[in-house]
């Protein structure tokens, strides 16, 4: 009996040794990262975050560099210093890191005076038990821990750009509701703000949309990045909307907004009107649509389409990402274009998505 038993043994083992091996073949077959995906033709940014994590970096390293070669570019003109003047001239950086495998976020809003936004929410994830630090305060939080500053972060053509608003009565811009509508202010509300429930089939006023957003003045790189090991991370960075009333935060730095990553699941990355797509996490619907079991694109088109649905005007797009590294994209307004590579790849390739 004992010796029956001795001679199953080794069937038993070498089916289980023959199983296990087809059956990682056919998951590791399935897997297309490391892999670094990103909004738009931001080629040098997507390159750069490659090179970094096809030399072993981490996925939240990578991010970093990526992001961090956009802000060097000025991509676009709405990523780094040198862009996307306020209302008062001055440029200001909103950035994210978050790491998909501890669910950790460090961010930046509304930063004068540093121009590496990216690196400064690294420093805050890192080094704080914070999420976010915003205005002045983050800008003295980074020239504290080592990065250079303060400087200005105007450029000759963010100078040029807001001269010629001003000179064009300060239009358009973000303000509603105040006098004087075509001048420069100061502003004041045009009678009092009274606000009432609206039935479901009234229409709603056409400042619903999204007037003022285009494709180079209101921008964001937003960046996922998943590495040889299969962590996730996702990075943002944006001197936000041009001619914006001073202090204005948009979705760049928030967390399941502009982007966001959770490593059991994928990552997503999203760029449009900040004000409008904030108010639903579109990022965040479209990971956990991914965990409830949609393929990315569905996925993406189904976090857009809850935002279409409210606000049927309003410009915006992502792209989405799941663990194993498929990705698809979805917009609303306009066409979108992301940015991939991955080992499949001898470059960077670029997606274009039309809107739904």
């Amino acid at each position: 009996m004992s010796m029956k038993k001795h001679l199953q043994v080794p069937h038993l083992l070498l089916f289980t040794i023959i199983f296990s091996t087809a059956l990682v073949n056919e998951v590791w077959g399935s897997l297309q990262y490391p892999i670094v995906v990103s909004t738009w033709p931001f080629l040098e940014a997507v390159r750069t975050a490659w090179e970094a994590v096809d030399s072993g970096f981490s996925a939240v390293d990578a991010v970093v560099e990526g992001c961090s070669a956009c802000e060097k570019l000025r991509c676009d003109g709405t990523v780094g210093p040198g862009g996307s003047p306020d209302e008062n001239g001055e440029t200001t950086i909103d950035a994210m890191v978050m790491d998909g495998v501890t669910m950790e976020v460090g961010a930046v809003a509304a930063m004068r005076y540093v121009p590496e936004g990216i690196k400064v929410a690294k420093l805050v994830l890192e080094y704080t038990k914070h999420t976010m630090l915003v205005g002045d305060q983050a800008s003295a939080f980074a020239i504290s821990m080592g990065l250079p500053g303060p400087t200005n972060l105007s450029s000759n053509e963010s100078i040029e750009k807001w001269t010629k608003w001003k000179e064009n009565y300060c239009q358009p811009n973000f303000r509603k509701n105040v006098i004087p509508r075509d001048d420069c202010g100061p502003y004041h509300p045009n009678g009092p703000s009274i606000r009432r429930c609206m039935m479901d089939n009234e229409p709603r006023p056409n400042e619903f949309g999204s007037v003022n957003v285009g494709l180079h003045s209101h921008d964001t790189i937003s960046m996922a990045v998943i590495d040889q090991v299969g962590r996730i991370a996702v990075g943002t960075s944006t001197n936000g909307a041009t001619f914006k009333i001073p202090g204005r935060v948009g979705d760049g730095p928030i967390a399941g907004s502009s982007a966001y990553a959770d490593a059991e699941v994928g990552a997503c990355g999203a760029t449009g009107d900040g004000d409008i797509m904030m108010r639903f996490l579109p990022c965040y619907q479209a990971v956990e649509n991914m965990r409830l079991g949609m393929e990315p694109k569905l996925a993406a088109k189904d976090a857009i389409s809850r935002i279409a649905r409210k606000y049927p005007d309003f410009i915006g797009a992502l792209f989405a990402v799941n663990k194993s590294g498929i990705h698809a994209g979805a917009c609303h307004g306009w066409t979108f274009q992301y940015s991939v590579r991955n080992h499949g790849m001898n470059d960077v390739e670029v997606f274009t998505v039309h809107p739904q």
